[in-house]
């Protein structure tokens, strides 16, 4: 069985979709999202009505730190256009995706794997995972074999030899490369995102992990990020979050 692990879509939908396209044609039959299902993008009615309708046929959904803002609260921690995006997007939400938003939880545990948007320490900050620290932190409260994580927006793979002890290392992955998943390790994956990469590649990010071959697999899909920027444009959101999409930062 592969599973497909998306997270942070942003309201893309252009980017979902090949995300998802390119997923079952890998022969993914699962599904999981791991937060920020909105925020930047012009298309979170589009994007929650995809996800939601997943999540009916047994797929996984995690909130996120601009799904919660979605919700409510002033967004003062966040710079401006993140903010007026979600201001954009609230005026946009019905209660369908209101409730949506609402009853994903932070975290789920499936056996021995773990899915979180940001940290697994405190889900609730929305603490970012820059490196071997706070890499070391999330799985210690994973407790957990495979901790897949979003929120960075960069792909990255983290591996310690025995669970719940030493310092972790960093391995950034090559696209379409499978990665065994040995046993006798402890993994902590950051997927990257779907629909806002900030490597430098406009690509969409995404993997696949295979429960059989018990090997991971991190992939980039081109889509036509230039029709995303000019539906951003269109719905006056900041001009920034177009440009972004084409430069992939």
């Amino acid at each position: 069985m592969k599973l497909a692990i998306l997270s942070d879509i942003h309201s893309n939908l252009e980017a979902l979709q090949a995300c998802l396209a390119h997923a079952k044609a890998q022969g993914a039959e699962q599904f999981a999202f791991l937060g920020d299902l909105v925020g930047y993008g012009a298309d979170p009615l589009a994007c929650i009505e995809i996800i939601a309708s997943l999540t009916q046929q047994g797929a996984v959904a995690i909130k996120g730190n601009h799904d919660a803002a979605a919700l409510s609260g002033l967004c003062e921690t966040m710079n401006f256009t993140a903010r007026e995006a979600i201001y954009w997007t609230r005026d946009q939400l019905g209660q369908a995706e209101r409730q949506f938003l609402h009853d994903v939880p932070l975290f789920v545990r499936q056996e021995d794997l773990f899915f979180v948007h940001a940290c697994a320490e405190f889900p609730e900050k929305w603490t970012y995972i820059t490196g071997p620290r706070q890499a070391g932190r999330c799985m210690q409260a994973a407790q957990a074999r495979l901790t897949f994580s979003g929120h960075v927006h960069h792909p990255t793979l983290y591996f310690r030899l025995q669970q719940g002890a030493g310092s972790p290392q960093v391995f950034y992955p090559t696209p379409g490369v499978s990665i065994p998943m040995l046993v006798n390790r402890q993994w902590l994956a950051i997927v990257s995102s779907v629909g806002q990469p900030r490597d430098g590649n406009p690509a969409a990010s995404y993997a696949v992990f295979n429960r059989e071959q018990n090997d991971l697999t991190y992939f980039r899909v081109p889509y036509d990020h230039m029709k995303t920027a000019r539906k951003i444009l269109a719905a006056g959101l900041p001009p920034r979050l177009a440009l972004r999409l084409e430069k992939g930062c």
